[in-house]
């Protein structure tokens, strides 16, 4: 199935979760928020599957001022 990962469109399996994808992308498991479809998700559920067709944003936390 294909999703949209901050504005790149990928084929991914459909038994695909948020924390699947996220570390298949090579993201860092700590600093990062994740919203799926415009809602950010809690990362108590990033062991759900990704939708079909959804719209993941991964914003990664800077420190500094």
């Amino acid at each position: 199935m294909k999703v949209m990962v901050n504005d790149e469109e990928l084929e991914v399996s459909d038994d695909t979760t948020v924390s699947g994808l996220l570390q298949t992308l090579g993201f860092p498991e700590r600093g990062i928020a994740v919203a799926v479809n415009w809602t950010v998700l809690p990362r108590s559920q990033w062991n759900s599957a990704v939708p079909e067709g959804a719209r993941v944003e991964v914003v990664t936390a800077v420190q500094g001022g």
